[in-house]
């Protein structure tokens, strides 16, 4: 891990895991849901690398929103 964008995205896919384990019932239907923005977080991980930073910003964010709504729902 040498980028802030492979700190940051690897802590979000942990919360990730977490949340799955600590505020859901399980399932592979909800789990379905979480692959997601854990797909949106490699991604932004490496445009992040690759130096489009906007872009990998607005992912991550949407990465957890969504993550926030399929808690909260």
């Amino acid at each position: 891990m040498t980028t802030v964008y492979d700190i940051v995205t690897v802590t979000c896919f942990a919360c990730i895991v977490l949340t799955y384990f600590m505020f859901t019932e399980g399932g592979t239907k909800i789990l379905a849901h979480f692959m997601l923005p854990a797909a949106a977080f490699a991604i932004a991980n490496q445009l992040g690398n690759a130096g489009m930073n906007v872009l990998a910003v607005i992912l991550i964010a949407a990465g957890i929103g969504y993550t926030f709504i399929i808690v909260r729902h």
